[in-house]
């Protein structure tokens, strides 16, 4: 493979120039957000933005039409968003949304924060490129289907299968030793990459990469699926409170309504899956916190057709777009034309981008008006 140019995906730092002015992407390893990071995010949305934060297939979170990218990243550096310049594009790490909670065979909150660390800690990973996808699922199989570059997947409580370009690669390391394999893996993939941006990419990449390791995949491999909807409406947690599952429409949270979630001073989840979770709730806050934030556009209903619909950015904000996508899948959804049933990505062009992963219909804008792929 032969690229001229460099990986662009954007950053807090590295911001991309898009139609509508700068998107900053903010990296939040495992989706955690505090309230007052999520405070953060909505003032600036709100100060500096367009008043939106949109919600990304990695659990992470942009602002678009920046006005001031520097003011930005000092907001997000004081809310403690941005804990490294050098390392801030390649934090891209997807974990199980409702570990430590709800089932699950081993609470991986901590692997999360012991991962991102020693991320953070080598100089070497800086050269990781921003496209590289780190996951660890708790034994649930919510993240494994996702497609990571390197993943642990729980398969008892002791020990983790390591998932190598989006596969059981049937090696089996121990719990407490799996961020150390997934940082060297990482390490591996920087030593013998020349311009991939994914481990896919390089030709005999996985067996490399298992080489490096010194491991051997002796044991039958899992095989994974993502999920079909997020965790949405009332999740009982095993200590007794209450986490609450929203979806997000099309992905973008108005900065008003984040202002509100973050007054409930809960930890907030963003997930892969463009939806959010308020954790550690018990049930009467729970029911206050739906009576308050459904009439507000969070959806706490499993059935709402918004779950199966996701969406390009589009016109204005995308220049290559040949439509207003947001709005005519908005129109299609409110008018219930929408022109195929299940799980959608309505999309400007046939870059499909913010495509998710699994059994999903494109609805793609043409010159001559939308065709179903």
């Amino acid at each position: 493979m032969s690229r001229s140019r460099p990986d662009a995906c954007p950053g807090a730092l590295q911001v991309h120039h898009a139609a509508d002015g700068a998107l900053a992407r903010v990296r939040l390893p495992g989706g955690l957000l505090t309230p007052d990071q999520l405070t953060t995010l909505a003032d600036a949305a709100i100060d500096l933005g367009n008043g939106d934060i949109e919600l990304t297939v990695r659990g992470n979170v942009q602002l678009r039409a920046v006005s001031d990218p520097a003011a930005l990243a000092d907001r997000l550096a004081e809310a403690g968003l941005l804990p490294s310049a050098t390392h801030e594009r390649v934090r891209n790490i997807v974990a199980s949304p409702l570990s430590g909670r709800i089932s699950g065979l081993v609470d991986v909150r901590e692997h999360v924060l012991g991962l991102d660390a020693a991320i953070r800690a080598d100089a070497v990973l800086a050269e990781l490129p921003g496209r590289v996808l780190l996951s660890i699922d708790d034994g649930r199989g919510d993240v494994s289907g996702l497609g990571a570059d390197i993943g642990l997947h729980a398969v008892s409580d002791r020990e983790f299968a390591l998932v190598l370009a989006g596969a059981d690669t049937g090696a089996r390391v121990s719990i407490d030793d799996g961020v150390d394999y997934a940082i060297r893996a990482a390490l591996a993939f920087v030593d013998h990459r020349s311009d991939e941006w994914r481990l896919a990419e390089l030709e005999g990449g996985v067996g490399t990469l298992l080489d490096s390791l010194g491991l051997v995949g002796d044991a039958d491999p899992l095989t994974f699926e993502p999920p079909e909807l997020p965790p949405i409406g009332w999740l009982p947690q095993d200590d007794g409170l209450v986490s609450l599952g929203a979806g997000v429409r099309l992905g973008i949270l108005p900065a008003r309504t984040a202002q509100f979630l973050a007054a409930i001073e809960r930890p907030i989840i963003v997930t892969p899956w463009r939806s959010i979770i308020i954790a550690d709730l018990d049930e009467w806050a729970a029911e206050q916190v739906v009576r308050v934030l459904a009439p507000k556009g969070l959806i706490f209903d499993s059935e709402s057709p918004w779950l199966r619909i996701s969406a390009c950015t589009g016109k204005p904000g995308c220049d290559k777009s040949r439509a207003d996508v947001r709005a005519d899948v908005t129109d299609a959804v409110e008018n219930d034309e929408l022109p195929t049933a299940g799980r959608q990505h309505w999309v400007g062009c046939d870059r499909k981008c913010g495509r998710p992963r699994g059994d999903v219909t494109d609805v793609v804008a043409t010159d001559a008006g939308y065709v179903v792929d």
